[in-house]
């Protein structure tokens, strides 16, 4: 057997369907908001796109989950430990997350500024991505968190401008699609190829 190898906790493995899920959500929910600016202008090629990488990250977070059965719950204390750690701030972020939205929804509401929610809501998901980038040490959530913070800042502007709302929908939905398809990309692409080689290591261990 061979000792040296390391092969990671089943929770980790797991977290990669999972993010491939909740990036098909999202990112079918941003797509439906684009089209109800769009309404049909672009023929339904921004809908036809999106929802098809949707489709790619459901069957491959649902092939990923069933993989994660083969590898162990837990290696080591320290993996039970981080495992912990990332649940906790995981859940915390998203509580938070979670929280402001609907209250910043309800003040905007009750205040009259109700065509500010959707570009509000777009900043607060795109704040929400800088914790991550350090919980999980990447990189690539801190671009998400500027683009997103960057087309929900624009998007408010142009509200302030008096753009038409169906030109705002529109970029908002597509603006925030780009962000949360591109990070379904990145785990598609930067997971499978992780999980492949820690199968590696998984066979080389058993043998």
């Amino acid at each position: 057997m061979n000792t040296t190898s390391h092969t990671v906790p089943r929770i980790a493995i797991q977290a990669v369907g999972l993010g491939l899920l909740l990036m098909a959500l999202f990112t079918l929910m941003w797509t439906g908001i684009a089209q109800g600016g769009l309404q049909g202008r672009d023929h339904y090629i921004t809908l036809m796109i999106f929802a098809a990488l949707c489709v790619i990250f459901v069957v491959n977070g649902i092939k990923i989950f069933k993989i994660a059965g083969s590898f162990p719950k837990f290696t080591t204390m320290e993996d039970q430990i981080q495992g912990k750690t990332w649940r906790k701030w995981y859940g915390l972020i998203f509580g938070i997350e979670g929280t402001l939205i609907p209250i910043v929804t309800l003040v905007l509401q009750f205040t009259g500024l109700a065509k500010f929610v959707l570009p509000s809501i777009a900043l607060i998901v795109g704040l929400h991505f800088y914790p991550m980038a350090k919980i999980f040490n990447r990189k690539i959530d801190y671009f998400l968190a500027s683009w997103t913070c960057l087309v929900a800042i624009v998007s408010i502007f142009m509200i302030n401008n008096g753009k038409q709302e169906a030109f705002i929908l529109g970029f908002l939905g597509i603006g925030v699609a780009l962000a949360t398809a591109a990070y379904g990309l990145y785990i598609l692409f930067t997971g499978r190829l992780f999980i492949s080689r820690q199968l590696e290591i998984l066979n080389s261990n058993k043998g």
